[in-house]
């Protein structure tokens, strides 16, 4: 009898063992797509920093924010924008041992902000539901072809999706037709909380640009002070549905008050400050990445070039080689 109950103990615990290790958090970059191919000296990079994750992103472009063409997957796109750059790219990444999120996005001219998409007549809906379901299911079978991982069905479309909630419910009903992997959807950090679908996806997605702090250079201790009523939201969000959180973008810019407003992405601020941007990152990783409702995240943004971004004069997004390159080492081998 005690060897019987042993061996229960025995395999209950390798059970336990593997179940764990299929819950590894997510320690992802956000792929910048290129006008190049991928190529093998380009991934060790990646690999060093301990990124087990790569979010890769295909794009369709619309004219203006009440405009209800998509255009994507043409010749006159970046290689890394289309169905064979993006394919191309997980098809390399898989073979490293690098799993893949999906991600395909909208970008409106000039860079207008997607959460404002929305038209000005029933007819334009109807077109623009058309145009996106012909656009996102192209890259959700795309996912399944390629056995990615994760795919996510939109990126900060607050308007589109706060004006048509039964489109949407329709639209991941489809996808789920021709895409078995797990879901998510990127709500900015404002609009996740009013995100009316998140019952019917696997992960609760948020583009995590809070603002934590109003000081010049944060400490790491003010950022994580900055992070406790925000981290007090997502829990009780990611309890109310009984989804983990999943940051499907976050980072901070090399610049003074980084985190004041971190979704600022102006390229005419001036100031280059990289311990700002560490001890903001050092901040979220010890208040967020080991909470048991978090599933992890994808800094944003890494390049292809690696040896050829980011570095002393860059006040952009990429902690590629720059302090913070460091800060996201250490967290994803912990």
């Amino acid at each position: 009898m005690g060897k019987k109950l042993m061996l229960f103990y025995l395999l209950s615990f390798v059970n336990f063992g593997c179940a764990q290790m299929d819950e590894t958090s997510i320690n992802g970059v956000s792929f910048v797509a290129s006008p190049d191919s991928l190529q093998q000296i380009q991934i060790p990079p990646i690999k060093e920093i301990h990124a087990n994750y790569a979010a890769i992103m295909p794009f369709g472009f619309i004219r203006t924010l009440d405009h209800p063409e998509i255009i994507f997957d043409t010749d006159r796109q970046w290689f890394g924008e289309t169905s064979a750059g993006a394919s191309q790219y997980i098809e390399l990444l898989h073979k490293d041992g690098i799993e893949v999120m999906m991600k395909p996005q909208i970008w409106i001219w000039r860079g207008e902000f997607t959460g404002n998409l929305k038209m000005n007549s029933e007819e334009d809906w109807i077109q623009l539901e058309n145009e996106y379901r012909n656009f996102i299911l192209t890259y959700a079978k795309l996912a399944e072809a390629t056995q990615v991982k994760v795919f996510c069905i939109g990126t900060e479309l607050e308007q589109f999706v706060m004006q048509r909630p039964t489109y949407w419910k329709h639209l991941i009903a489809e996808i789920k037709k021709v895409y078995s992997g797990k879901l998510t959807y990127a709500a900015n950090w404002d609009e996740y909380k009013r995100v009316p679908f998140w019952d019917q996806l696997d992960y609760i997605g948020v583009d995590a640009y809070f603002p934590i702090s109003e000081a010049k250079t944060p400490s790491v201790e003010e950022s994580k002070a900055g992070w406790k009523p925000w981290k007090e939201e997502l829990k009780t969000v990611s309890e109310k549905f009984d989804k983990p959180i999943l940051f499907t973008e976050y980072g901070y810019r090399s610049v003074d008050f980084a985190g004041k407003e971190p979704w600022d992405s102006n390229h005419e601020l001036p100031s280059i400050n990289f311990e700002a941007q560490t001890n903001l990152l050092e901040g979220l990783y010890q208040e967020i990445w080991n909470e048991p409702w978090f599933a992890g995240g994808f800094i944003w943004k890494w390049f292809i070039a690696h040896g050829k971004v980011g570095g002393e004069k860059d006040n952009q997004f990429t902690p590629q080689n720059k302090p913070a390159q460091q800060s996201v080492k250490r967290a994803y081998k912990n």
